[in-house]
């Protein structure tokens, strides 16, 4: 094989790589506390991840990283999907338990990350940072 087709293979190859190892940044900007704090915008995010609802865009994003992000303790996350990790989980906990759970049985039904993020929980519960 021609050496400049080798090398261009491999960047391709090392870029998709690259691309994979981290979820897209395009919704990092998206306005959380707006949507935490607005029922209906709330509840149709919410229906999404159930797969009860409509998604947008930026919906079907985050249904679609979820179990993902669950697995690998949020490993592709940068450090602002990071935070709005930690924004959500803290509203759910402190003001949404039901839906916490009614995720938590539809993404855990077997209870695997459930052992593993209790100290989060616990964190959220003394008002304390949680760590990812």
């Amino acid at each position: 094989m021609n050496y400049k087709l080798s090398v261009i293979l491999l960047i391709g190859v090392l870029a998709s790589v690259w691309a994979a190892s981290t979820y897209t940044d395009k919704y990092d900007n998206i306005d959380l506390d707006e949507i935490l704090t607005n029922e209906r915008l709330y509840k149709k995010y919410f229906d999404c991840i159930q797969g009860k609802g409509k998604c947008t865009p930026d919906g079907t994003e985050l249904k679609e990283a979820i179990p993902d992000a669950l697995k690998t303790e949020c490993a592709k996350c940068n450090a602002k999907q990071k935070a709005g990790v930690e924004k959500v989980l803290r509203h759910l906990l402190t003001k949404k338990a039901e839906d916490y759970k009614i995720l938590e049985d539809k993404f855990d039904p077997e209870g695997v990350y459930r052992k593993k993020y209790e100290a989060q929980k616990k964190l959220a519960d003394e008002g304390k940072p949680i760590v990812l």
